[in-house]
Parts: structure tokens; sequence; C-alpha cells
């Protein structure tokens, strides 16, 4: 059975609002030369010619990797033009901070100003509206970890159990952000590619545990045979809710994570079950969106032994600007 990524991932990424990274680039030269260097630009060329992604796509009835929505959706990054969708990247600027047409003038334009004449009100009006229009910002934790886990949680049974694709990564927010995708060198003008604060560690550890949770949760309650797709998504569930009752224990500060366990436990991890499991879900979003609000991750620090080191993080990041 294929289900849309409409219920985990933050925005759907609609070809027809797709500028490009070319256009992101113009402004984000050091961000855009970082992603150049990550898988997910690689994946542009080096996926179609891969054989085991090629026995997936036969499987399936997929002639040709780079056409159709199966692997699109998560592989590429297509954009339309008049009556054509084209590929035109692999996994990019908009995977993860949403189609941009509506937005991307409006967030570089400093109010028609210059960024030193731009009072601290203009700039805030204008984020609000850049937001409003879809934007997804580096701040919006949760919102960016729907994106990672839409994909890295692969949102189509039949996918796994016919194609033989595996049920997702064993993806970790804070290892995967801190590593090779890291790009944090606008604020510093490129001097340095910034590690994450340990009050932003804590809380994309936090957020992105919950949307693990939220996520596998969905796809249990969509699954419809005993199959490994199942068995994948209710094992990652169980973990999931296993690492957040460890972390409730670690920051009882913070009553949301225990409510999100209390949560994860109220519907059986198993098939004909989806309105719990859907209520449970909309529950967990619920209360990641309150710790998003309400938390900042400075009082958190309990947190900090179970949040992977730099040991763990996945690939190397581009340093400087160099």
């Amino acid at each position: 059975m294929i289900f849309g990524l409409a219920a985990d991932r933050a925005v759907a990424a609609d070809p027809a609002k797709i500028v490009g990274p070319n256009a992101c680039a113009e402004c984000h030269k050091r961000e855009a030369a970082a992603w150049k260097g990550t898988r997910h630009f690689k994946t542009y060329r080096e996926m179609p010619r891969k054989s085991e992604a090629n026995k997936i796509g036969t499987k399936m009835g997929v002639r040709r990797i780079k056409t159709g929505a199966l692997c699109l959706d998560c592989h590429f990054t297509v954009q339309q033009t008049k009556d054509r969708e084209k590929i035109i990247a692999g996994i990019s600027c908009e995977s993860c901070h949403s189609a941009g047409k509506d937005w991307v003038k409006v967030h570089s334009e400093f109010s028609g100003k210059t960024k030193l004449f731009e009072s601290k009100a203009e700039a805030k009006a204008r984020w609000e509206l850049s937001q409003s229009k879809g934007m997804i910002r580096p701040r919006a934790v949760y919102l960016l970890a729907k994106n990672c886990f839409g994909c890295h949680v692969v949102p189509n049974e039949e996918l796994v159990n016919k194609g033989g694709h595996t049920a997702g990564s064993a993806f970790d927010l804070v290892a995967w952000s801190q590593g090779e995708v890291r790009h944090n060198t606008w604020h510093n003008f490129g001097k340095e590619n910034e590690l994450a604060s340990a009050e932003r560690k804590r809380m994309l550890y936090l957020v992105g545990l919950g949307v693990e949770l939220e996520t596998a949760l969905r796809a249990i309650g969509k699954a419809t045979t005993r199959r490994t797709y199942a068995f994948a998504m209710a094992k990652r569930a169980d973990r999931a809710r296993k690492q957040l009752a460890a972390a409730a224990q670690a920051a009882p500060g913070v009553p949301e994570i225990a409510e999100i366990v209390k949560l994860s436990r109220s519907a059986g991890l198993r098939l004909n079950n989806e309105r719990r499991l859907t209520t449970a879900a909309d529950g967990v979003s619920q209360q990641l969106t309150l710790i998003t609000e309400k938390y900042d991750g400075s009082t958190m620090a309990g947190l900090d032994s179970l949040i992977p080191g730099p040991d763990k993080y996945k690939g190397k990041a581009r340093k400087t600007s160099d």
C-alpha cells in the first residue's frame, strides 16, 4: 500500500513552487558549497546508477529511477516548468525548508531596504511573513524534523514489502544535522561551520525522537499486512518510546516528555488499529509543538549524556567557506 507523505512530512514539495538550489545559492554560496559535499547532493547522479536501486525499481515496475513519483519524493528535487516536471537536483534546500516560490523574495529583501537600515520590527515582520508563506526556518525544529523523518522513515509499505527497500535509516537528528549536512556559516560570514549549541542539540535530540515516534505510529496505522514493513515500524516506535522514557527521567522538568510516552503506550503497535494509533500520533504532535513553544533546551542538561557525540556524527562537515 502506498500512502502519501502529507501526514509524515511538514510540507509536501510542490514542483510548481520549487525555485531550485541555484536561486538559494545566489546569496547562500557557502551553504551551497557545503551541500555539494553531501550525499543529499550526490544522489542526483549516483542513485540512478546503483544496481540495488535499479533492482528495487524493477520489482516495483519502475523502468527508470528518475521517472514516476515512487523515487522522486524522497531522492530528488522536482521542478515544474510550463507543463513539464523535471528533476533538477538531489535532495536540496527546498527539501528541508519547503518550496520557495511564495517566500524566497520576501525573506531576502530586508523589507525593501539594505540589511543595515532594516529595523528589528521590520525584520521580525519579514520573517513572520516568510513563515506564513511556508518557509521553514532552522529554529522550526519540529517542522524540519518532520521533513527529515518523512523520508528517513520510509512512507511506503509496498516499497519495502515488495520492492525490498529498507524500511528507513538508523536516523538521529543530532548525528545527521551535525555531520556532513551542517551548514551553519551564515551568521559568521563563513568564518566557521559552527556546531549547534548544547541547548539546540538537546532540542534536536528530543524533538527528533518525538517525530520518529509520531511517524512510526502513523506508519503502523497505515500498514496492512504482517510483514517486514509493519514489524520494522513497530520496532522503531518501541525503540523511540523507550529512549523517550529515558529522556523523561533525565529531564523531569519537561513533563511533556512523559506525556508523549504515555500517549505512545495508549495504542497497541498492531495492525487494524489506525484510529487509536493516529490519535496517539496526533497527541504526540501536540506535545512536541508545546515543547518547541515553551523550551529552548537551556533547562534540559540532563539529556546531554543521551545525545550522540562527535564520534557518531554522519560524514564530515565542511569546515569553512574555503
